[in-house]
C-alpha cells in the first residue's frame, strides 16, 4: 500500500458513531471504523484520533436547553471519552494496538494527553486516540482536532463526514449544490462554508494544517484517502 502521509489525524463525528439508530453507539459502525484505520496503521501510516460526542451529548444544545454552558461542554467532554473507549476497545479487538489520552487527567481511564507521550505511541505503532476535545468550555471537537493535529505534527488533518466533501450549499438540502475538489481556507471563510467551526479553521490555516473531508461512512474511504486517491475536498 502506497501511502500519501506518513502521520495523519483523523477526526470523527460523535453523530457517524449512531449508525441507523439515531443515538449511541452502533457496533456495527464501530467495527466498520476499527477495520478501515487497522488497515492504514497496519500499512506503516501513524494515526491519531479526535471523535466528537454528539451522538451522547452535545454541550450547546444543552445550553439551549438551559444547562450552565460551561457544565454542559463538560459533559460533552466525558462524551467523547466514553466514544474514545469504545473505539479503543473495538480497535484492540481486531488487533490493534490503541492508547487513550485525555485532555482531563481521568487516570485509570486514560493517559493524561502530552504531546510526547501520544508521539511515542505513534512511533510504537498505536493508535493514539485523543479525548476530551481541548480540555476546556467553549471549544469544539472540531478546534481540538485541529489543535491535536498541529502538536502531534500530522501531515493532514482528515475529517470522516457523512458527505463526501464540501459543497456550495448543503448538498441534503440542496440538489442544485455542487462539490469543490478544493478550496482554500480563506474561501470556505469568505463562503461562510460549514466545514468546521471558525477557530478550528483559523487554527489550521495559521499552522498550515491541510484538511481533507471526505466520506468516512462508506467503507475503503480511508484507505483511499491515505493512498492519495481525489475523493473527497482538500481544504490548503
Amino acid at each position: 500500500m502506497r501511502t500519501k502521509y506518513n502521520r495523519v489525524l483523523l477526526k470523527l463525528s460523535g453523530e457517524s458513531l449512531m449508525g441507523e439508530q439515531g443515538y449511541g453507539i452502533d457496533t456495527k459502525r464501530l467495527g466498520e471504523y476499527a477495520t478501515q484505520i487497522k488497515e492504514i496503521a497496519q500499512s506503516g501510516v501513524e494515526v491519531a484520533i479526535v471523535i466528537g460526542g454528539g451522538n451522547i451529548f452535545r454541550g450547546l444544545s444543552g445550553a439551549a436547553k438551559g444547562f450552565d454552558r460551561v457544565k454542559g461542554d463538560q459533559m460533552g467532554m466525558l462524551a467523547t471519552v466514553i466514544n474514545s473507549l469504545a473505539l479503543s476497545s473495538a480497535l484492540e479487538a481486531a488487533g490493534q494496538p490503541a492508547r487513550v489520552f485525555t485532555a482531563i487527567n481521568m487516570f485509570p481511564i486514560g493517559e493524561h494527553y502530552s504531546k510526547w507521550k501520544a508521539i511515542e505511541a505513534l512511533k510504537g505503532g498505536a493508535v493514539a486516540i485523543l479525548a476530551g476535545g481541548t480540555g476546556n468550555p467553549f471549544f469544539t471537537t472540531d478546534t481540538g482536532s485541529a489543535l491535536r493535529g498541529i502538536e502531534v505534527e500530522a501531515d493532514v488533518m482528515l475529517k470522516g463526514t457523512r458527505v463526501d466533501g464540501i459543497y456550495t450549499a448543503d448538498p441534503e438540502k440542496d440538489p442544485t449544490a455542487t462539490k469543490f475538489t478544493e478550496i482554500s481556507y480563506d474561501e470556505v471563510y469568505t463562503r461562510g462554508l460549514k466545514v468546521m467551526d471558525l477557530t478550528a479553521t483559523a487554527l489550521c490555516k495559521e499552522n498550515n494544517l491541510p484538511i481533507v473531508v471526505f466520506d468516512m461512512d462508506t467503507v475503503g474511504n480511508l484507505k483511499k484517502v491515505i493512498e492519495g486517491e481525489p475523493i473527497g475536498t482538500l481544504v490548503y
